[in-house]
């Protein structure tokens, strides 16, 4: 199982279905169930089923519904690069939060072997 290590306040927006786009400077090919991982706990999980862009922070600007994230933190963020929304269906909540190992390091995904929700 993957893990995506999201900061918060968007990890919980994430498992709680309010935001449905991860915006990221690069594509993934990963699709499917993943674990949401922040502050070394997992809060919940989310497939991840679709990947569009490339957009710049303007184009992005007209989905903040989707994404959450402001015009500004989205220019500072692309640093003048093109940005790409990892699109996010059917979130799981985990209550509590789960406690899970990250190497160091990682900074985005984490290999979770044998990872099993209580």
């Amino acid at each position: 199982m993957k893990g995506l290590i999201i900061k918060q306040p968007y990890a919980n927006w994430i498992v709680e279905g309010k935001k449905v786009w991860e915006i990221r400077k690069t594509p993934t090919k990963i699709r499917g169930r993943v674990i949401i991982i922040s502050e070394k706990k997992a809060v919940g999980s989310v497939e991840i089923v679709d990947v569009l862009g490339p957009f710049t922070p303007e184009e992005l600007a007209n989905h903040e519904n989707k994404h959450l994230a402001s015009y500004d933190f989205l220019k500072r963020y692309a640093n003048g690069k093109k940005l790409y929304a990892w699109v996010l269906a059917n979130p799981e909540k985990y209550d509590p939060p789960i406690e899970v190992k990250i190497p160091n390091g990682a900074q985005i995904w984490v290999n979770l072997k044998g990872f099993v929700r209580r």
